[in-house]
């Protein structure tokens, strides 16, 4: 970590380094210390994870977890949530041990008035998912100078070339597993003895929404369930800059 740390000049809280400068510098870096040179460059007051507690989220937090248990962590409580997802959560907390998971809710006000029949996911999902995910992001980040997230290149879609680091507007987003393989994760989930997400067994390999999650069928992508039938493969959170 320290050879990484000096390749990247002016990192204190002051005075951030640049996307483009700490990208350069992670690029080959390992998830924990593309982690550990987030809380270095904001500090953890300022430093956000946001997780959907998925199928995958497991390996992400696991990581996190070995850096520092109280970085904050962002859950979007969509109110379309599977009742395996918010056990899922749950049980991630206690196994291991994160202090600091902030549940966010989509605003009352505004479901009221663009989804009072909740039937928007259907007609709308673009929609759907910014008044239920997009919105309530925004708002739970204004804190926070910097966020990390789970995306990976293999996912492919929008997420094939996605940078260690990037800018998103007035925060540093942070991608520590961009380049890291199906197998690698595969092999923290085992090393770790981590639980899995309750639905992965019943065919479920990548979990949202309960309207728009769908089972993936032997040899379909593992987002292929998400949004089905549509051309949508993106809630919106990673796709417009959140500030």
């Amino acid at each position: 970590m320290n050879a990484i740390a000096s390749q990247v000049s002016s990192t204190s809280v002051s005075a951030l380094p640049s996307a483009e400068e700490l990208d350069r510098a992670l690029r080959d870096a390992s998830p924990a210390e593309v982690i550990a040179m987030a809380l270095k460059s904001v500090g953890r007051e300022k430093l956000a994870l946001v997780s959907s507690f998925g199928t995958e989220s497991a390996t992400l937090l696991k990581v996190m977890a070995d850096v520092d248990p109280a970085i904050p962590v962002i859950f979007l409580d969509t109110g379309w949530l599977f009742e395996e997802t918010l056990a899922y959560r749950d049980t991630l907390i206690a196994t291991l041990g994160l202090k600091d998971v902030r549940s966010i809710k989509p605003a009352e006000e505004t479901l009221s008035r663009e989804d009072p029949d909740r039937e928007l996911w259907f007609s709308d999902p673009d929609a759907c998912c910014r008044i239920r995910k997009v919105e309530p992001l925004a708002r739970a980040l204004k804190p926070f100078s910097a966020w990390i997230n789970g995306r990976k290149r293999f996912q492919g879609n929008a997420r094939a070339d996605i940078p260690v680091v990037e800018d998103d507007g007035v925060r540093l987003k942070f991608n520590p597993f961009a380049n890291v393989s199906r197998e690698e994760l595969e092999a923290i989930f085992v090393r770790a003895k981590l639980p899995r997400h309750p639905l992965v067994e019943s065919g479920f390999l990548s979990v949202g929404c309960m309207p728009c999650t769908s089972r993936t069928a032997a040899g379909e992508d593992s987002r292929a369930g998400r949004w089905r039938g549509r051309a949508k493969t993106e809630c919106g959170i990673h796709t417009m800059k959140i500030s």
